[in-house]
């Protein structure tokens, strides 16, 4: 009997021992579980973005007037700079007159000739002495003579040119001693009026069909009055500190780049751009109440954007985005995600389908602000 309760003790005893190992085993796994990782995570909300498209321009005065000779001579005075501003009126070159006087001297005295001969005729033909015919002939001999003074006088006045707008002066190709005529090909100058300012950019086919299906209005007068004001960024990269307006369109497709030209007007107060300045044209786009997620947020594979969303027991679940617009740091969502929905902010490249994180709620906009660079150049 005293074997068998021994026996027992025994038993039992074996059998508590590989029930304490077991749950100690149990507790060595529980403990060694990590906690899921903290991820932060944002509410989505709808936004209105603006988005840019850029496009090359040329800048040029509102008005660009060439100055020309209208008489041949040679250079006697420059009397204005490049870049001076001038009135319209105001003289800028005087070409040499001197054989010009004597041309008019001599073309006076053919005058006073044929003057003479007229008056000496005049009394001959009333007394049927001579005929009359050589009296209209000496008239037309006098009317001949006066038109040729007439013509070197006004040569005369054009060997003062003068400045046919307000504006400023451009480069000077010619300067003292030069000969010049008409029938060159330079001008003497260009005068532009720069109080505003012309920049010149082309669309192409699709990029016009684009505008006038989303520009308001009925049709192309109406839509290019209700858009929006445009920028202009200079050659050295800064943008311009007056908006533009697109004025006009030339409204057809040139055959030769597939192109349709756009003008838009630029106050230019400080004169800060002029003829010839070069910068790019910027035409934007308003998404208004438009769903936004950060670059950061996504990641692509295979040629689709894919962000985690979180589910139910704060598990994530992968969705991929059709993305309407690239804008900075921010994709422009037209489906694949709804507003009332969370999605992960940063970190997808450590999760996967099903993952259980511990969500840390960051504010939206703060989830959208750019990453600033560590280093700068």
């Amino acid at each position: 009997m005293k074997k068998n309760n021994l026996y027992t003790l025994l038993g039992l005893s074996f059998i508590l021992v590989i029930v304490g190992c077991g749950n100690s085993e149990q507790n060595q796994s529980a403990a060694a579980a990590p906690p899921p990782p903290a991820i932060p995570v944002t509410q989505l909300e709808q936004k209105t973005v603006t988005g840019y498209q850029e496009y090359p321009t040329n800048i040029e005065g509102i008005v660009n007037s060439d100055v020309r000779a209208k008489t041949s001579g040679y250079i006697q005075d420059v009397l204005v700079d490049e870049g001076q501003k001038v009135r319209k009126g105001q003289v800028l070159f005087r070409l040499e007159t001197q054989s010009l006087s004597q041309d008019a001297g001599a073309a006076k005295a053919r005058i006073n000739v044929a003057q003479v001969e007229v008056d000496k005729l005049i009394p001959l033909v009333e007394k049927n002495i001579i005929s009359a015919v050589q009296l209209e002939t000496a008239k037309a001999n006098l009317a001949q003579a006066k038109a040729n003074y007439s013509s070197v006088s006004a040569n005369i006045g054009y060997a003062t040119i003068k400045s046919p707008v307000d504006g400023f002066v451009g480069q000077i190709n010619f300067r003292e001693g030069a000969l010049i005529s008409p029938s060159d090909a330079q001008p003497l100058t260009t005068v532009s009026d720069i109080s505003k300012v012309y920049a010149f950019f082309s669309l192409n086919e699709t990029e016009y069909l684009d505008f006038l299906q989303n520009a308001e209005g009925k049709n192309v007068k109406e839509k290019i009055a209700n858009f929006p004001p445009v920028n202009l960024i200079l050659a050295n990269g800064n943008t311009y500190e007056e908006q533009g307006k697109i004025e006009t369109s030339s409204g057809q497709i040139n055959q030769n780049t597939g192109t349709v030209s756009f003008r838009a007007v630029f106050n230019n107060p400080n004169q800060l751009v002029t003829n010839g300045n070069s910068g790019k044209i910027q035409v934007p786009t308003i998404y208004e109440d438009a769903l936004v997620v950060p670059q950061e947020a996504t990641y692509e594979q295979q040629g689709n954007v894919t962000v985690f969303k979180l589910g139910e027991d704060n598990k994530v679940t992968t969705s991929i985005i059709k993305v309407k617009a690239t804008i900075h740091n921010l994709y422009v969502v037209e489906s694949g995600v709804d507003v009332e929905e969370k999605i992960i902010v940063s970190g997808v490249g450590k999760l996967r389908p099903g993952m259980v994180i511990n969500p840390q709620d960051k504010p939206f906009e703060e989830a959208i602000k750019p990453i600033e660079p560590l280093f700068r150049n």
